[in-house]
């Protein structure tokens, strides 16, 4: 059982703990680390190095020399742990710890004991564990959380929780398509394995696990700009993948209807 987990960084030289970091990799041979340099313009890609020099063989490094976001950044260090044939769970989790690998690793054990789950994430909603996060961004997700659920139709408590990982199985439907946002892109994830489970089994391969600890550390990559953003991102994320994916396939002319899309708008063509 061998485990590769993604940490997407942008910016990160100040917040990322070297010393946590090349711990975990030399106390646990089953796990790779995978650091994708986000285009950052800081010595973020430095401290990086730093790492991998001192466990050389289970730490890589993916140098994006221009920022995409982190959806982007996550979606490549997915494909490039799948190609490792060894790997058999891709997670992430976030370069400042938030979630620390002591949780990351009993998720890893929820996903390992049952084969029927495809998809193992953290919740800091649920539980007893020891949660910190500041008062705006409090309010701001239980928002986020009530349109998510409009859009989803699941019961899922935490879509954000920036720790999650999946059976390989599952990578090729959740990362093969770039996804719509930079940001919001785990809700995309979870429609896309609902339309492929469907959703009578879908939460049969899902499970949310609460986490015993996670803390908001201080400043972060989402400014007050992009949040206050998110519901009109939500809102397109279901426009794309309802209505735009219907009339893809339900052309009444007969033709097939291709959807491009061209500085954020989407022009149709017939063929």
């Amino acid at each position: 059982m061998k485990t590769g987990i993604i940490i997407p960084c942008y910016n990160e030289a100040k917040r990322l703990d070297v010393n946590a970091f090349v711990e975990f990799i030399q106390s646990h041979n089953q796990y790779h680390l995978c650091f994708v340099n986000d285009g950052s313009k800081d010595t973020t890609l430095s401290v990086l190095q730093t790492i991998k020099e001192q466990v050389t063989t289970r730490v890589s490094i993916i140098d994006v020399k221009k920022n995409a976001g982190k959806a982007a950044a996550v979606r490549s260090g997915a494909r490039y742990l799948f190609n490792k044939q060894d790997v058999n769970y891709i997670g992430f989790i976030d370069a400042d710890l938030s979630t620390d690998f002591n949780d990351f690793k009993k998720l890893v054990d929820t996903l390992h004991n049952n084969s029927e789950l495809s998809l193992v994430y953290g919740s800091r909603g649920k539980g007893e564990g020891h949660i910190e996060r500041n008062v705006f961004r409090n309010i701001f997700s239980k928002m986020v959380k009530m349109i998510v659920f409009l859009i989803l139709g699941l019961p899922i408590e935490d879509t954000q929780c920036g720790a999650k990982v999946f059976r390989r199985s599952s990578i090729p439907i959740a990362y093969d398509t770039p996804f719509l946002t930079r940001w919001l892109f785990d809700v995309e994830i979870f429609i896309r394995l609902k339309k492929h489970f469907g959703s009578k089994n879908i939460m049969n391969k899902l499970h949310e696990q609460p986490l015993e600890r996670w803390v908001h550390v201080e400043d972060s990559k989402l400014g007050i700009k992009d949040a206050l953003q998110i519901p009109y991102k939500l809102l397109s994320i279901w426009f794309s993948y309802t209505v735009l994916q219907s009339l893809n396939f339900n052309n009444t002319s007969g033709k097939l209807i291709t959807l491009e899309k061209t500085e954020g708008m989407y022009t149709k063509t017939a063929a």
